[in-house]
């Protein structure tokens, strides 16, 4: 049912990423706040970044098997559940179907074994078995003998007293019932003399075999007078991390070359920890309620950049925060919405391409993560859908702002004044091994700002008034599962934004490309290497003193003389089905765009732990 947002509709997310803007450069050379005074009791969706939560699969227990190809990246986002009873699964795949009335007179999937009447349904027993007669006497004199739900007996399994015991109790019922049944010449004396001679053997086994089945009565009852709720499970997360970084020689005001600042983060410690509840009330719906709090802060006004920050920073001081209010429901088959006060915005609502996805086990760096445009607008609230057109298209839409529930001035905030953005995700599979994302978004801004948080977010000059913007972004993003060890890809986006009431327009671009080597060393460990180019104004056409590439030197029109390069490795070791311990590195040459800046060098230790 990944119809429900099959990047969370979920690494993610139960939590939206919400990323701080880039440190806006003051001319005392100190970092400007983006708040207004007037908006400063107002705690912005900005200053909380919780990390994605990835997880566990709820998926129901009838799928179509025609989207057996579609993206298969939402194995990190939460699925929706078409029966109170369904077991976990591993498949993401779409499941909109429920059970026919003929499905209904079906025998019991979950039952392991299925009785037989005749040898022959059994698939791996053969004549030429030494055991083909015993077995053909026991299933059709008396019915004794069960295979498993495949139609396999798995004959030269060995087992335990206590599954014989099992067997040969089920076989004495059998026997107990023909007799009863005035069947008699069905059981011959010998056969009598031996079973008796079995019971006996097997007395005690018998009677331990009862007693835990008594037992597992009554811890069952147990469980379900004192289970959380018939109709919510909870999932959570924790991470701890190590990270730092080196010295770096910053040219804050690149008109001479000469660096001014000097960079520098120190070794810390930090963690996060998250909660969801998700609750479905009629199996065709899921409602998320997401609580986190962390203490990993952005480095970029210690480093002078916002290119050396970690994709699972989770600042909220150590306070409780909501990071997730969102309703998920299925309006048909094929159409699934969203609607929510948290944790809806295009990050959460679009289906995620990338392998290397995932704050809590994907990429290091936040630029790692995803396109960054596709975090343009910093959206927390909103509404959302996710159409399954054809089995290798969909279609997923958003409206999302930045601080819904802001009642003030409608230029700060509000569901439709303030940050906030539209768009859509056209998603396609047009093989088994290749799905693509093609994006497109639009945006308004307040104050000049992006909210990617990454590279090139601010579009004017720090000496200039805050203006607003309009922001068009396209790109795409791909991924090629070359076998199930090799995945390639990449991304690509374009932006290009107009005041609202200056002339000219900015734009920037930003690429990726990446290898994925899934199962590296051992089977559900994840190795990444990633390199990129983060986002980069190209061209700046403002009026004389309002374009930032230039900003140091009277602002005048112009893109950016030089380029960032972005380079990451990173392996996720997956000790356990609980348990991730990731080590990682990434470099960024040329920070900032400025070749004058010495290359910064970012370093981090992450552990996840899932419960």
């Amino acid at each position: 049912m990944s119809l429900l947002m099959a990047s969370l509709l979920a690494t993610a997310p139960v939590s939206a990423l919400n990323l701080p803007e880039q440190a806006v450069i003051e001319p005392d050379n100190q970092v400007q706040e983006s708040t207004k005074e007037d908006f400063s009791q107002v705690v912005t969706p900005a200053e909380i970044t919780p990390p994605e939560f990835v997880q566990p699969d709820i998926s129901t227990s009838i799928a179509k098997a025609k989207y057996e190809n579609i993206l298969k990246k939402s194995r990190e986002k939460i699925q929706f559940i078409s029966s109170s009873n369904s077991p976990k699964s591993k498949n993401t795949q779409p499941l909109t179907k429920e059970l026919d009335k003929n499905d209904s007179e079906a025998p019991d999937s979950n039952d392991p074994m299925s009785q037989v009447n005749s040898v022959s349904q059994l698939e791996d027993v053969q004549p030429s078995d030494w055991a083909f007669g015993a077995l053909q006497s026991l299933v059709e004199r008396y019915g004794c003998i069960a295979g498993y739900a495949d139609g396999t007996y798995l004959g030269n399994r060995s087992i335990t007293r206590y599954e014989f015991a099992a067997g040969l109790n089920a076989c004495l019922e059998k026997i107990n019932e023909a007799i009863a049944n005035n069947k008699l010449n069905t059981v011959n004396d010998e056969d009598l003399i031996l079973l008796q001679r079995l019971q006996g053997e097997f007395k005690a086994e018998l009677q331990q075999l009862q007693q835990r089945v008594e037992v597992l009565e009554n811890r069952t009852s147990e469980l379900q007078a004192n289970q959380f709720s018939t109709t919510t499970r909870l999932f959570g997360q924790a991470v701890f991390s190590v990270q730092g970084s080196n010295t770096t020689n910053a040219d804050l005001f690149p008109r001479d070359g000469i660096p001014e600042r000097q960079g520098k983060t120190n070794l810390t410690f930090t963690s996060s920890a998250q909660l969801t509840l998700a609750t479905s009330f009629n199996g065709r719906d899921l409602l998320l309620t997401g609580l986190s709090a962390g203490n990993l802060s952005s480095n970029a006004s210690l480093l002078s950049t916002n290119m050396g920050r970690l994709g699972f920073e989770s600042n909220t001081d150590n306070n409780v925060v909501i990071s997730d209010l969102s309703y998920r429901f299925l309006a048909s088959d094929n159409l699934g919405i969203v609607v929510g006060t948290a944790g809806v915005n295009p990050i959460n609502t679009f289906r995620g391409i990338s392998p290397l996805e995932g704050s809590s086990d994907g990429a290091i760096s936040l630029f790692g993560q995803r396109n960054p445009i596709l975090g343009i607008g910093n959206g927390t609230g909103g509404i959302g859908f996710d159409w399954q057109i054809s089995d290798r298209i969909s279609l997923q839409g958003v409206y999302s702002a930045e601080i819904p529930s802001f009642p003030g001035d409608i230029n700060q905030g509000g569901l439709f004044g303030g940050r906030f953005t539209t768009g859509a995700q056209l998603t396609l599979a047009p093989t088994n091994n290749i799905d693509i994302g093609i994006h497109y978004l639009y945006s308004h801004s307040p104050d000049g700002l992006l909210g990617t948080g990454i590279g090139d977010s601010q579009l004017i000059s720090p000496f200039a008034d805050a203006t607003a913007f309009n922001t068009h972004a396209v790109g795409a993003t791909v991924a090629w599962r070359i076998n199930p060890n090799l995945q390639v890809g990449g991304w690509g986006g374009f932006t290009s934004s107009k005041p609202s009431n200056l002339s000219g327009s900015v734009e920037t671009t930003n690429w990726m490309v990446f290898a994925a080597f899934p199962n590296l060393l051992r089977r559900g460990n994840l190795g990444g290497v990633l390199v990129g180019q983060p986002p980069k104004i190209t061209s700046s056409t403002l009026p004389e003193g309002f374009n930032l590439p230039n900003f140091s030197d009277g602002g005048t029109p112009g893109g950016r003389a030089d380029t960032s390069i972005h380079v990451e490795l990173f392996y996720r070791a997956q000790l356990s089905d609980n348990i991730a311990l990731t080590p990682g590195l990434f470099v960024i040459f040329n920070p900032d765009h400025n070749a004058a800046n010495d290359a910064l060098v970012v370093g981090a230790l992450r552990a996840t732990f899932r419960f």
